[in-house]
């Protein structure tokens, strides 16, 4: 009895770093569009007749700085018109989260927390991982934490746009970009003035020994 044998398998496909690559970038892509599609969701709750659309860029700027800026203009402390019951804030859309610096080490340091309701389910995310995951979110945080927690949080809420690069669906608005007041540092002690003073005397002298000890080497 002659048995017919079974064709051989194809050779397994491997894929290339190219075409990983471009699956990479296809997922990008895809989420920057979620990201802008959903930005554009719920405003037509807000009642955008005479509200101002104010623009923060958030490359370089400190945390926390930021963060209370954008609360002060989304609770509209910075018109005459402010009034604690009254929600008349402007629009606030924010760029480059991403590119957001905090002070100290708290990028390695500062957790956030959160519980699933299961027992025993205490989650914790440090502000680094946070940032590679979600860097909006941080940023939305920062700023939810400092308004008042009333029936008129949801609706600054709303107002709030935040986009981890610079790209965002709002060109078609009257954008006014926020200059963010300039940081002022507090005067340094006089007794840590004169002390750095010594400190840089010592580091003086030091060098001009240094350099007496070379010369008298070279002439002997």
């Amino acid at each position: 009895m002659r048995v017919l044998s079974s064709p051989p398998p194809p050779p397994p496909t491997t894929t290339t770093n190219n075409s990983a690559a471009s699956a990479w970038h296809g997922c990008s892509a895809a989420r920057v569009h979620r990201n802008l599609k959903k930005a554009l969701a719920g405003l037509r709750r807000i009642n955008l007749d005479g509200l101002r659309w104010r623009v923060f860029d958030a490359k370089g700027q400190v945390l926390g700085r930021l963060a209370s800026q954008i609360a002060v203009v989304l609770q509209g402390k910075d018109k005459p018109t402010y009034a604690p019951h009254v929600e008349n804030g402007d629009m606030c859309v924010v760029l480059n989260a991403k590119d957001i610096s905090v002070m100290g080490r708290k990028m390695t340091d500062k957790i956030y927390y959160w519980h699933t309701g299961y027992i025993g389910h205490l989650k914790e995310r440090r502000l680094k991982d946070q940032m590679e995951k979600d860097p909006t979110e941080v940023i939305r945080k920062a700023v939810m934490r400092m308004l008042p927690r009333n029936r008129l949080r949801d609706d600054r809420d709303r107002k709030l746009r935040i986009f981890s690069g610079s790209e965002h669906p709002f060109h078609d608005r009257p954008l006014e970009p926020f200059a963010m007041p300039p940081r002022r540092v507090p005067e340094m002690r006089l007794r840590a003035r004169r002390a750095l003073i010594r400190a840089r005397k010592k580091e003086q002298d030091r060098a001009a020994a240094s350099t007496n000890d070379d010369k008298t080497d070279v002439s002997s």
